[in-house]
């Protein structure tokens, strides 16, 4: 029986050895490609291409008429009509408001007074001259009396001229009472109103009111001294309003030789012609200066990124026969259109990825689709 049992013992490890040994001849399976097994995310993909992208800077312009004016009454008195209001459109020697002219009327009356009686002895004059002179020649009178009768008619007739001269210069004066439109134009802020003291003092309170004639408009530019060197006539001017929205595209036509020493910078001015409907003078407006034009990649707005402030793009590249959206930074310049330009990342050529770029993360399998 002992030998029965070992003979079972026996077999019992060959036939372990023997599984064993057949299972480390066969051949053991080789790992599959790293990513083979990983299904791509279709994506929309654009190619980068050059384009011509200005170099500009922006600025704060104010929109000015070529004629404004600015009233202020030229004599003083108390003010008993206002015609207009603010913003009411005005005709060329409309009348705007007026000053009590009473006193001036009577300075007037006064002048007109005194050049009637300077008239009376000039006419009188005038004759006993000629009378004098008829005696003189018949030798009833002496030349010394003639003398005297022509020197008091020379008085008499500068007087007289001389109180001309007063009583238009008193009718001129009084013009000035009444206050009208210098040009066609549109009515400004009436500061001041029916029963106000106004006088000639040259003084912000002075001002009665202002006429802008809202055509042959300007914008005032000042451009850093640091541009000085850049600035030039004929550069492109874009005007845009708060948002961003193109309002004119325009030329710098003047360029002040001096430097404004309040605010360090040198004006420039270009010429605008919107309708007022569009600007209006004293509006402030953004001002964008075209320096320069240089061809620089550009890609689509939506292929754009931010994380921690900086920018980013997907950009799809091939590695072993597969894609893989590679997240790669970039600098961004102006905006031309519904694209941005790009200063430093990206080169001619490469496939940006413009579609479901928020589920896309570094490295990701991708199928490209489109350029």
């Amino acid at each position: 029986m002992r030998k029965n049992a070992l003979k079972r013992t026996h077999g019992i490890v060959c036939l372990v050895l023997a599984g064993l040994a057949a299972t480390g001849c066969q051949k053991k399976p080789a790992a599959p490609p790293a990513g083979a097994g990983m299904q791509g995310m279709p994506v929309q993909t654009v190619a980068v291409t050059l384009a011509p992208v200005p170099q500009s800077s922006e600025y704060v312009a104010t929109i000015k008429s070529r004629r404004s004016a600015t009233l202020q009454p030229q004599v003083q008195g108390m003010l008993t009509q206002i015609h207009v209001q603010s913003g009411d459109h005005v005709k060329a020697g409309q009348v705007l408001m007026e000053i009590d002219p009473r006193l001036q009327m009577a300075t007037v009356e006064s002048a007109r007074a005194t050049e009637r009686q300077k008239k009376a002895v000039f006419d009188y004059n005038a004759v006993e001259i000629e009378r004098q002179r008829k005696l003189f020649e018949a030798g009833v009178t002496s030349h010394d009396a003639y003398d005297q009768a022509r020197q008091s008619y020379d008085n008499s007739k500068a007087d007289y001229e001389s109180a001309v001269g007063l009583r238009k210069t008193q009718e001129e004066q009084l013009a000035y009472y009444t206050i009208r439109a210098p040009f066609d134009g549109v009515a400004g802020d009436i500061p001041v109103h029916v029963g106000d003291f106004v006088s000639s003092v040259n003084s912000p309170a002075a001002i009665l009111t202002t006429v802008d004639e809202n055509k042959d408009l300007e914008a005032y530019i000042y451009v850093p001294t640091e541009r000085a060197g850049q600035v030039r006539q004929g550069l492109e001017v874009d005007l845009t309003d708060t948002n961003g929205n193109l309002l004119e595209k325009t030329k710098i036509d003047f360029l002040s030789s001096e430097v404004d020493s309040t605010l360090q910078g040198i004006l420039v001015k270009a010429p605008v012609h919107a309708t007022p409907e569009i600007l209006r003078t004293a509006q402030m407006v953004k001002a964008r200066v075209v320096w320069s034009t240089t061809p620089m990649a550009v890609i689509p707005v939506l292929a754009v990124t931010r994380q921690g402030g900086q920018s980013f793009v997907f950009v799809a590249r091939q590695q072993n026969g597969h894609w893989f959206a590679h997240q790669t930074a970039v600098t961004l310049g102006d905006t031309v259109d519904n694209t941005y330009s790009v200063s430093s990342g990206l080169n001619a050529g490469d496939k940006v990825i413009v579609s479901s770029t928020q589920f896309l993360v570094n490295d990701m399998p991708v199928i490209p689709m489109g350029a």
